[in-house]
């Protein structure tokens, strides 16, 4: 059953706002290009991100593990740890380190890691400025001091 009108149309029941009062309406614009600018973007963001912890989160090419520490007389800690490297032809340093009982540094160390094996398991004696009661590693590297490296 028609009645002979048509049906209207989005811009036949549109009404006209007074500018003066409302502002001009903008024209309706495609946002495709927006969105694929955007997902541009985001790709970009994300790709950079990945990237940064892959970096910074990766595996690394020089990695130390404690394996046991104990204490030992004259305020001192022998710290035994597990070297694993990727390039078993390189020297290697590992800094290792012990702890007060408030969880401050009480004495640091750096040890070398001579090349030959791709694990290397090495044991050394910190000496501490108070009483330690934990060692561990601060980390491995294969930026050895020229200091360490001379015989």
């Amino acid at each position: 059953m028609s009645t002979g009108q048509d049906a209207p149309t989005a811009e036949s029941t549109r009404t006209d706002l007074p500018e003066d009062r409302y502002g001009k309406t903008r024209a309706a614009r495609p946002a495709r290009w927006r969105r694929l600018v955007f997902g541009v973007i985001a790709l970009l963001v994300s790709g950079g991100i990945a990237y940064a912890m892959y970096l910074n989160f990766g595996s690394a090419p020089i990695d130390g593990e404690r394996v046991s520490f104990a204490e030992k007389p004259g305020d001192a800690m022998e710290i035994t740890i597990n070297v694993t490297r990727d390039d078993v032809n390189r020297p290697g340093v590992c800094v290792v380190r012990v702890r007060d009982k408030a969880g401050a540094e009480s004495g640091r160390k750096e040890v070398l890691i001579q090349p030959g094996s791709k694990n290397s398991r090495v044991t050394t004696t910190i000496k501490s400025i108070g009483k330690p009661v934990t060692a561990d590693i601060f980390g491995c590297s294969y930026d050895v001091p020229r200091y360490l490296s001379r015989p």
